[in-house]
């Protein structure tokens, strides 16, 4: 199995918006994890950071492949882990997360917190999230690794892990968001 052809140069990506159709469709795992991944994780680093972003999926710059990057901060102001719980509650620099797979502690329910993105300029919602998530995925240089997550890094992952499958914010949006968003969404669908 190889990862899906790209067909433009890796300096062409660009940041893609809603509502076109890569994503809405679900990502092919990558593999081999070689140079022109490593190329596209890269550029998809800089993208992120000149739109200051803190994560960006392989959708969002029209690749249909099961990549991701993030480059969490952590929040000084955000409470502790809980005392013997070791989580990571942000990052040192990107990370690449190839073929990301999750999961979640049992009965760790939900908490509500604003979200955006990047693909959706201008769209920001309450979306329900489990606080905490346990991630396996590749490295950029095809290594394995782990790790748990809390706070606003758990939420990135999850919230880049879903772009992977197609979901957008918009479709975890609290009622209450989505009604507030009815029309900007209307204006975005029409190419506003």
């Amino acid at each position: 199995m190889a990862h899906p052809p790209l067909a433009m140069s890796v300096s062409e990506l660009r940041l893609v918006r809603y509502p076109a159709e890569v994503l809405r469709a679900r990502a092919s795992e990558i593999d081999p994890v070689d140079d022109q991944v490593r190329a596209v994780a890269s550029r998809m680093i800089e993208i992120m950071r000149e739109s200051d972003g803190i994560g960006l999926a392989g959708p969002q710059v029209g690749l249909p492949w099961r990549i991701f990057v993030a480059d969490v901060p952590p929040d000084p102001d955000e409470a502790e882990p809980p005392a013997g719980e070791h989580l990571m509650m942000g990052t040192t620099g990107a990370i690449v997360c190839i073929n990301p797979v999750l999961s979640f502690p049992p009965r760790s329910g939900t908490e509500a917190m604003e979200e955006g993105c990047l693909s959706l300029p201008g769209i920001h919602g309450e979306v329900l999230r489990p606080p905490t998530v346990h991630m396996r995925a590749l490295d950029a240089e095809g290594r394995a690794f782990e790790l748990r997550a809390g706070g606003l890094l758990a939420r990135c992952l999850q919230h880049e892990t879903d772009h992977l499958d197609g979901t957008l914010i918009i479709d975890k949006f609290t009622m209450r968001s989505r009604l507030k968003h009815k029309a900007a969404l209307r204006d975005l669908e029409r190419g506003g």
